[in-house]
């Protein structure tokens, strides 16, 4: 029986793959426009874009040749849109959002990590989870989780000087910030302890240690040509694709499994507290009383719920911990900045000495510092691409006119339905027409310029593509940049940042934009800086 099914699947891939060679000769929406000759017919681009030395080096140089909008070459001849421009992805993003769904591809993977959490969810489920999850998102809310933040701070800068004082120089940043973060996550989130910055490992810390950098990371080309068909693939076979015995499926697998254990237990706890009306601040507990509130047909049902939590940890830890050591590293590229940041938090300091801690209202009275977090944001996107299909025919408009193979100048760009969208974030954060003719450079004074021309309003966070845009911006876009201000604050008033020599640092494309040592991949994701104390 075994063997009946491996032929006919095999038969099936056979028959799929002769199809899609036929139909690439006869079936191309984007032929005139212009783009990097493919180099395979099989494989198109994507072994390129994923196997590229930095991330960015090819969208960065395409965008400069061909404009704000060009073709690049998916598997299996079809062409896909790479689409960089204001207006495009305005459209795309807000306008017209849910008619560009996230690419099958990219919604299993999400799947496979989150479950049916909001990330995975489209069209009138997502509408249905994002009404129930924005009681715990909203500023106030989020802005009770400060003290929370600036405790964890503290407790990191406590660790950092007992390093320093045993004699450490050196010190990967990012090891230490996706502790602090994930205790974060779990207190703020859940209201569970993690115990990550006391060394303390429990199953579900361990699994997320190099979740992305060991299972995305340069993927063998047979997953690259597989995933390519997944949206041929009828759904009922498609979701058995989450036992395929490989480390990436087996890491998600695990990952997704212990959250959804872990979360039980809270779901469970979090319910009979609000039953007995004891219920906590914490935001599962805030989901739980929203998602009883609902009308019954609307409720998340109990798979749903447990899905949050491995979303909310993803979108809660790596990547913020992320974000925030690429920070560091341009502070320590740039002294000058290191120094003006740490002037700047010492005369707020001073101002309100012996009136309290810091407020979340005074993280914004703080100009440079905040133009640091946006430039470095703007130069390192974590997420360098979005993934989206489009459900109908369609027409795209272009703020920046382009030039199509055959000499046209265009200002809008025809689509059939199934087009592929590739929406370029970081190609949008350093387009000329946006950030200035320096938009490849540092400078985070061109965020204090309140005279710059007005853009086409996009990202929900100083017009940055970093948290998404439009109907599917990033939920929890405000609890990042909340504890990413506080984090630097605190690291910056007590400590100076260097780079080692004979460090080089390389942006690895692994889903996600992974920082590691240039020559030591195999020793997983390091951000190593030099660290020492500021002298009082």
């Amino acid at each position: 029986m075994a063997s009946i099914v491996s032929v006919t699947f095999v038969s099936f891939i056979f028959l799929l793959v002769v199809g899609l060679y036929l139909r690439s000769f006869i079936h191309r929406s984007l032929k005139n426009l212009q783009g990097p000759p493919s180099p395979s017919w099989l494989l198109g681009h994507e072994v390129w874009v994923r196997y590229q030395d930095e991330v960015g080096d090819l969208e960065y140089k395409w965008t400069r040749e061909y404009g704000t909008a060009f073709r690049v070459a998916g598997c299996y001849g079809k062409d896909t849109l790479m689409l960089a421009d204001p207006r495009g992805l305005q459209y795309v993003l807000h306008t017209s959002g849910y008619h560009f769904p996230k690419r099958v591809d990219a919604r299993m993977v999400i799947k496979l990590l989150t479950g049916r959490g909001l990330t995975w969810v489209s069209g009138h489920a997502h509408q249905r989870q994002r009404k129930i999850m924005n009681p715990a998102f909203t500023a106030p809310q989020l802005r009770t989780f400060l003290p929370l933040f600036q405790h964890s701070a503290s407790r990191l800068t406590t660790k950092w000087k007992e390093e320093l004082h045993a004699g450490a120089k050196t010190m990967n940043v990012t090891r230490w910030l996706s502790k602090v973060t994930l205790d974060s996550i779990g207190e703020s989130a859940f209201d569970y302890r993690f115990h990550a910055l006391d060394n303390q490992q429990n199953e579900l810390s361990v699994a997320f240690e190099n979740l992305f950098a060991d299972s995305l990371l340069y993927p063998p080309t047979w997953d690259i040509l597989f995933k390519a068909l997944w949206k041929y693939i009828p759904n009922p076979i498609l979701r058995f694709v989450e036992f395929i015995p490989t480390r990436e499926y087996l890491r998600f697998r695990t990952f997704l499994q212990l959250t959804k254990t872990v979360a039980k237990e809270l779901v469970d706890q979090k319910t009979a507290n609000i039953l007995t009306e004891t219920p906590s601040r914490d935001m599962l507990s805030i989901l739980v009383r929203s998602n009883l509130s609902e009308d019954p047909h609307n409720q998340l049902d109990r798979d749903e719920m447990l899905s949050q939590m491995s979303t909310l940890m993803l979108g809660g830890t790596e990547t913020i911990a992320s974000t925030l050591g690429w920070i560091l590293l341009d502070l320590a590229r740039h002294p000058g900045d290191q120094t003006r940041v740490r002037e700047e938090i010492a005369s707020f300091r001073a101002k309100i000495d012996g009136t309290g801690g810091l407020t979340a209202a005074d993280l914004d009275t703080m100009p440079f510092t905040t133009a640091v977090i946006k430039e470095s944001l703007r130069l390192s996107p974590i997420i360098p691409f979005l993934y989206r299909q489009v459900d109908r025919n369609d027409v795209i408009p272009l703020s920046s006119p382009i030039m199509t193979e055959s000499g046209q100048v265009i200002s809008e760009i025809p689509i059939s339905k199934g087009q592929d969208i590739i929406i370029s974030i970081g190609g949008y954060n350093r387009l000329t027409s946006v950030w200035g003719e320096d938009a490849d450079q540092w400078n985070p004074s061109r965020f204090l310029d309140a005279a710059k021309a007005k853009q086409i309003s996009i990202g929900v966070y100083a017009n940055l593509l970093n948290f998404s845009a439009g109907i599917r911006g990033c939920i929890g876009w405000r609890y990042a940049i909340l504890q990413i201000h506080t984090l630097l604050i605190e690291l910056i008033q007590n400590f100076q940042f260097d780079r080692p020599s004979g460090v080089e640092i390389q942006r690895v494309p692994a889903g996600m934009m992974v920082s590691m040592v240039r020559g030591k991949i195999h020793e997983g994701s390091q951000m190593p800086l030099s660290v020492s104390l500021v002298e009082e």
